[in-house]
């Protein structure tokens, strides 16, 4: 079972804070809901701190009730003409049945993704300011990474990195490569020639981590519905939090919205009865 505590702190953020500090964990570590909104009261009366419930430790061990959790009105409805004594024992085995469907949707998480075609490698004006840059900038890091630019559609170009020690230019949670991406942008873009768009790669990392955020997005979703609680993601770009609310957008008696500010703008997802 999932274990979680429950702290206060003038802020959301404060509270969190203290629990972090509390368990020894990193924010990755753990999911955060918030229980109480803090108040500020007038002239310090009535004043409220922010209360937050985070849980850590495994989460196979959490999600195991999902599965069973959406059946409580089937059984109810079907108990009621039927003596108990002759339901318990299917119920029972029908459940273990329904667990598979838990690992099965975490499948995603880490997948392999599809190979999509992306054609012949360019070399016009752009990709060569492509290569040049990345080049250069490849070599002050000391990675050999070869670079493969696509253009996959007028303005939009798709750079693929290969090689070993690619992790090293991911960094962690795509940081880096988000960097990298963003310097390359700036660089081919400062010439008065026109402006497109680079998107770089490495391991197929975008794919994976889309699909990981949408998992994400269902486990948590899942979770609003059940307690009726708002959930507080870990920082995101604006990439990654716009894969959230896409993913959720057609839930029911889910929403999303984000709150804060760049680079720690976050992702909440709350309960709405009014969405159905």
């Amino acid at each position: 079972m999932r274990e979680f505590i429950d702290v206060t702190g003038k802020t959301e953020e404060e509270a969190i804070q203290n629990a972090l500090r509390q368990l020894g964990l990193d924010r990755d570590d753990v999911s955060v809901e918030i229980l109480e909104r803090a108040k500020s009261g007038f002239l310090g009366l009535g004043s409220c701190p922010a209360k937050v419930r985070v849980s850590y430790g495994p989460e196979e061990e959490e999600e195991a009730p999902a599965a069973p959790a959406s059946e409580p009105q089937e059984e109810r409805q079907e108990e009621r003409p039927k003596p108990p004594k002759a339901e318990k024992k299917p119920r029972q085995e029908r459940r273990p049945a329904e667990t598979p469907a838990v690992p099965a949707e975490k499948a995603p998480a880490e997948p392999s993704a599809p190979v999509v075609d992306l054609g012949e490698e360019v070399d016009d004006e752009k990709a060569q300011a492509i290569r040049k840059f990345l080049s250069g900038l490849l070599e002050q890091m000391e990675n050999t990474a070869e670079i493969h630019v696509y253009l996959l559609e007028k303005g939009r170009y798709k750079v693929i990195l290969e090689g070993k020690n690619l992790g090293a230019l991911i960094g962690r949670r795509g940081e880096t490569l988000d960097a990298i991406q963003q310097l390359t942008s700036y660089a081919v873009n400062r010439s008065g020639s026109g402006r497109v768009r680079v998107q770089l790669d490495a391991e197929n990392y975008r794919e994976k981590r889309e699909q990981s955020l949408q998992h994400l997005a269902r486990k948590v979703a899942a979770k609003v519905t059940k307690y009726r609680r708002s959930v507080t993601l870990e920082p995101m770009n604006a990439y990654e939090r716009h894969v959230i609310h896409t993913a959720l957008q057609d839930v029911p008696y889910v929403t999303t919205y984000s709150t804060g500010t760049e680079p720690n703008r976050r992702v909440i997802v709350a309960y709405d009865r009014e969405k159905k």
